[in-house]
């Protein structure tokens, strides 16, 4: 057959002295392949050039991406993903017909064997090697192998696990142990369902398995109790922690990996009446680090935000109860700042993600690393911003406000129901009012609500009881278009809604308010001198109006607030 080289060199693809360079460096009993591979690297043509070269030789066609409505799960159920990504080929399909893309034509006995396993004939395809990869880590992540099916396997096979020490690739579960197999299904599961925690939970004769998607927790398909002790034994190992202790809560983390993306778990272990309950969260970077105009933002509040952060000194505070986004918010505030000509330092527990040009320290209290004692040494780094990732005691605080009262731009976050609270949180904490009033220049307080599948929704009307409830603010609604969730759902959605989006309250603090706090007033004092505020309530009305979220859903999250009490 002719080579590759030979026919470029025919059509005049490529000048002799560069095929000579090639044959004298490769040798002459280099694939079309390797070939095709050198002069890709040399700069003459580039992989998709060389492809098409090959493809014009066996008469394949050359796909430049792999859709995931040509991959079919079922056809890599007997293959092993590691078989699949050393040789580079993905059996899928186009049309009716059965078609297996590869790199290279010349693998010959890999396309013999993966016929006889699929027991069929099937048309040969090229494409780039990384578009191959990426197909494969779709087509496995999504194959119909579930926690349900394996554990139908698991009875059938009536075969108790011993714990499994090294952690693979969740998509290797073939050759595992089947509480390996258990444990990577779980995780699969939960990632494909966009989980933010799981929870395994022992109880006397059973033991339940929760995911916690988009704020709620659902049931899921839970192992049997014989697995309990291997299974948690399992996750206490992928974690580093002693699995001899069972009387004492543990804390520690695990990193897997799901093709070429890796997954950053917390976890905790905490005894109870039955074993140990265990809960894992799930670090989403993708959905952590976001832009601040994908927050859910206001356009208003995104430019009052964006004037906060050229603020040379002060503390922006950012609160709200625990999963509520205050971290995404901290960090797309943090990406917004210009880091070349910035010195930005953070303190937190435990630093989630990476940012590039920021240095980032965790607190460690084993070894005296508090907040108070890490912000005390942050503040001889000769800081411009400082993020403090939760103010929690007098001590911390004190220094955070001193802190911003010495020229430094001070991000924290702080537990209160609302922006209004944190100044009198803080008074209580011990702050002196002066100091509070002084250092303050905004609060954000924020929730999470689910989005409305845009799919299934419904359309709806409000009804009396929350009119009255709204009171004028139910103006507000008139004449839109409301929605509410399907509770049946449909393939994109879980009961109605898909994602969640932020419900935002600005508090910026001017010289008359700030007086009133100096004066240590009551929190219905600071409420009214807060005029210049948007509502946690306003914010989510002004998204039901939009159609993201539906009246049932702002009033589960926020709830509803009469105007005298504002």
């Amino acid at each position: 057959m002719i080579r590759l080289i030979d026919r470029w060199i025919e059509n005049g693809r490529i000048d002799p002295d560069v095929a000579a360079s090639a044959l004298a460096e490769l040798g002459d009993a280099a694939s079309d392949r390797q070939m095709g591979d050198w002069l890709v690297l040399n700069g003459h043509c580039t992989e998709l050039e060389m492809l098409a070269g090959l493809g014009e030789l066996v008469r394949a066609p050359v796909l430049e991406v792999i859709s995931d409505a040509s991959l079919d799960p079922d056809l890599i159920k007997q293959v092993p993903v590691d078989w699949v990504r050393n040789r580079h080929v993905l059996p899928i399909r186009q049309g009716e017909r059965l078609c297996v893309v590869t790199d290279d034509p010349a693998r010959s006995q890999d396309f013999e064997d993966l016929a006889l396993l699929l027991g069929t004939e099937f048309d040969l395809a090229l494409a780039p090697r990384a578009v191959i990869l990426q197909a494969i880590e779709r087509c496995y992540f999504n194959r119909r192998e579930t926690t349900d099916s394996f554990l139908q396997t698991l009875a059938a096979e009536q075969a108790p696990a011993a714990p499994e020490t090294r952690s693979d690739d969740l998509l290797r579960v073939a050759d595992q142990a089947p509480v390996t197999q258990m444990v990577n299904l779980i995780l699969l599961d939960a990632m494909k369902s966009s989980a933010s925690d799981i929870h395994i939970e022992p109880y006397q004769n059973s033991l339940r398995v929760r995911f916690r998607v988009d704020g709620i927790l659902y049931e899921r398909a839970a192992p049997p109790k014989q697995m309990q002790a291997a299974l948690i034994s399992r996750l206490k190992v992928m974690a580093h922690l002693d699995i001899a202790e069972k009387r004492m809560p543990q804390d520690g983390a695990a990193r897997v990996r799901v093709g070429e993306r890796e997954v950053d778990i917390r976890v905790s272990t905490v005894p109870v009446a039955d074993g140990e309950r265990i809960v894992l969260r799930l670090l989403n970077r993708d959905a952590t680090l976001l832009p601040l105009s994908d927050l859910g933002l206001s356009a208003e509040m995104t430019s009052r935000m964006q004037h906060l952060l050229c603020e040379p000194f002060g503390v922006i505070w950012v609160t709200g109860p625990t999963g509520s986004g205050k971290t995404t918010t901290l960090y797309a505030a943090l990406r917004e700042l210009d880091t070349r000509r910035l010195n930005v330092i953070t303190i937190e527990d435990p630093v989630e993600y990476q940012l590039p040009t920021i240095s980032q320290i965790g607190i460690n209290p084993k070894i005296g690393l508090t907040f108070a004692r890490g912000l005390r040494h942050i503040l001889r780094q000769d800081p411009d911003v400082i993020l403090v990732g939760e103010t929690r005691d007098q001590e911390t605080a004190e220094i955070v406000v001193r802190s911003s009262l010495t020229g430094h731009l001070v991000f924290s976050t702080l537990h209160t129901n609302d922006a209004v609270s944190a100044p009198i949180r803080l008074i209580d904490m011990g702050v002196e009012s002066y100091l509070v009033a002084a250092a303050t220049r905004a609060v954000l307080a924020q929730r999470l609500v689910r989005r409305l599948c845009p799919a299934c929704r419904r359309e709806t009307t409000l009804s009396e009881s929350v009119r009255q409830q709204l009171g004028s603010r139910a103006e507000r609604l008139q004449g839109a278009t409301l929605w509410q969730a399907n509770p049946a759902g449909c393939d994109q959605c879980v009961e109605g809604y898909r994602g969640r989006v932020g419900v935002f309250e600005l508090m910026p603090v001017g010289q008359e308010l700030a007086e009133v706090i100096r004066q240590g007033a009551a929190l219905r004092e600071v409420r009214r001198a807060a005029t210049d505020m948007i509502t946690l309530l306003d914010d989510g009305l002004e998204k039901v109006r939009d159609g993201l979220t539906s009246v049932d859903e702002l009033e589960r999250v926020v709830g509803w607030i009469a105007d005298e009490d504002v």
